[in-house]
């Protein structure tokens, strides 16, 4: 057993609470281990396109992309949060044994708001909205999204809410549970709700025999029927469906249910079958669903799906299909740019020290003259792709940082030499240049391209946008409202939104998946 097994997570409080128990258990059956918790995609590079491999969900892509590149061994999930099917490779390799199934409802003062026409309740799931409408429906239902920890604190600091929904399992395993709470156990669970799974590579021999020994079978029987009840159902679109098995006296008790999003709407589905003879109890029942107006609500649940997301710059297959599946977006290059001619001048002997900060600059140096022409002897870049765009094409890159300000403040103290050529934009950031020159480091400027405004006005469902650069805030400004929430790719762009938005977020990292990620975050948790 010398090999030590690599355990995969997200980085939040309960994530890490879950890896930590498949930590011990491992260790108890005599394996090393290792946590290694993985921050983002962006961070991440795949071989192959994500939609070859059938990359897909929110909260587990981050970890499939990490496991498929040989950075971690195992990865931990809260099962619900799994896709039904998953990325070719990656094998489900355990289930433990189930925790509370429940959803919980935490109540600011007292339980006599249940009583009264009007109240307020918190939660950002579909299946949790659409069965408390069902059940209450003059109340009203706010959206709560975030960690665990965030949505008690919102709860708390809101004096209109009278209560919010939480899954048992999570705030009862980080032992953050209030008193002022008790389960819904009328609400029927999210499939596979309160179960941790393990997955792992399907050729990796030694992982998959270590986590079988942790594998809880009545668990793993229970969830995988509930799991293919919701595969059979949602047809690649997430609606409120909800699902719960368990096994009393060698029989198999089943129970499903599909609402409308409004909860007006309810298809409910029970059956009892032998144990061992259970095969065909998901298809069954989600035939049952379907053929009871099922299909005609899956349907009306798809076509209300309204575009919420707008990037201003056009995005690729791979990433648009980043977005999580109840997420409508729209792309579109709000920003032109013109490849400048560089006279040969700038270039007739070897250049000491260069600075590149965008791909754009990249290509029009590429554009105009061949690498054997562009002898730069040390190249300073902001950004990783910029950089390995340049040694792809032009050379080997001295030092690289995530964003220009940073990049000055290297060069400040260990340039090569007083004197830097910088190929930017006609509507480059004073930062870099400015840094530099009160340092007595003296910047040439050579306008390698040109940046054009070329936004439109967006539908009005947009909510959101996603924003790569101080530019696309202002070209998307010049023609619309500012009353949505602005996701940036940086602390500049952010600086530049903060003047015309009231709510600015910012990518972990500087990268296009980054900041979906970040618009997944806000429209899932």
């Amino acid at each position: 057993m010398s090999k030590t097994i690599r355990i995969g997570t997200r980085d939040s409080e309960l994530a890490l609470w879950q890896a930590n128990i498949v930590k011990t258990q491992l260790e108890a059956l005599g394996h090393k281990t290792k946590l290694v918790p993985v921050k983002s995609t962006g961070d991440l590079v795949l071989d192959k396109p994500l939609y070859e491999l059938g990359i897909t969900g929110i909260f587990t892509r981050t970890l499939d992309i990490a496991m498929l590149n040989d950075d971690i061994d195992i990865a931990v999930h809260s099962l619900k949060d799994v896709p039904t099917v998953l990325p070719k490779g990656i094998i489900q390799a355990a289930v433990l044994k189930r925790g509370n199934v429940n959803d919980t409802l935490v109540f600011k003062h007292n339980e006599e708001f249940l009583a009264s026409k009007k109240a307020v309740i918190a939660t950002g799931s579909l299946r949790r909205r659409a069965q408390w409408l069902n059940r209450f429906p003059s109340h009203t239902i706010v959206d709560l999204r975030g960690n665990v920890n965030s949505r008690l604190q919102k709860l708390q600091d809101n004096e209109h809410w009278n209560a919010a929904i939480f899954a048992a399992a999570g705030i009862g395993r980080i032992g953050i549970r209030p008193e002022e709470s008790f389960n819904l156990d009328w609400m029927i669970p999210a499939p596979a709700q309160g179960a941790i799974m393990i997955t792992a590579l399907e050729n990796d021999e030694f992982v998959k025999t270590a986590c079988a020994e942790l594998n809880h079978e009545e668990t793993e029987i229970c969830t995988s029927i509930e799991r293919e009840f919701l595969n059979k159902l949602e047809g690649g679109c997430t609606a409120p469906i909800g699902a719960l098995a368990y096994i009393k006296d060698e029989e198999i008790h089943f129970k499903g249910v599909l609402l409308s999003e409004d909860g007006s709407k309810r298809i409910d589905v029970t059956r009892v079958k032998k144990l061992g003879e259970h095969k065909d109890m998901a298809q069954f029942c989600a035939d049952f669903v379907i053929e009871r107006g099922g299909k005609r609500l899956m349907d009306n649940i798809k076509s209300s799906k309204k575009t919420t997301v707008f990037s201003t710059k056009s995005l690729t297959e791979d990433q648009r299909l980043l977005f999580h599946e109840n997420i409508a977006s729209e792309s579109s290059d709000f920003i032109k740019i013109s490849l400048n001619r560089i006279h040969p001048r700038f270039l007739k002997n070897e250049v000491e020290n260069v600075i590149i900060t965008s791909k754009n600059a990249v290509q029009s140096l590429i554009t105009n003259y061949s690498a054997l022409e562009l002898q730069f002897k040390n190249i300073y870049c902001v950004g990783r792709r910029t950089k390995r765009l340049v040694e792809n094409t032009i050379g080997k890159v001295k030092h690289s940082e995530n964003s220009a300000k940073k990049l000055a403040s290297y060069l400040v103290d260990y340039l090569e030499g007083t004197e830097v050529m910088y190929f930017c934009s006609d509507l480059r950031l004073d930062d870099l240049p400015n840094i530099l020159e009160e340092n007595n480091i003296k910047v040439t400027e050579v306008e390698a391209y040109q940046t054009k405004f070329d936004g439109f006005k967006v539908a009005d469902s947009v909510e959101s946008v996603m924003f790569y650069s101080p530019s696309t805030v202002e070209s998307f400004v010049q023609n619309n409202k500012s009353n949505v929430i602005a996701f940036c790719i940086g602390e500049t762009t952010a600086k530049e939104a903060r003047k015309h938005f009231e709510d600015v977020r910012i990518a972990k990292v500087p990268t296009v998946e980054s900041v979906i990620e970040l618009v997944n975050t806000h429209y899932t948790s």
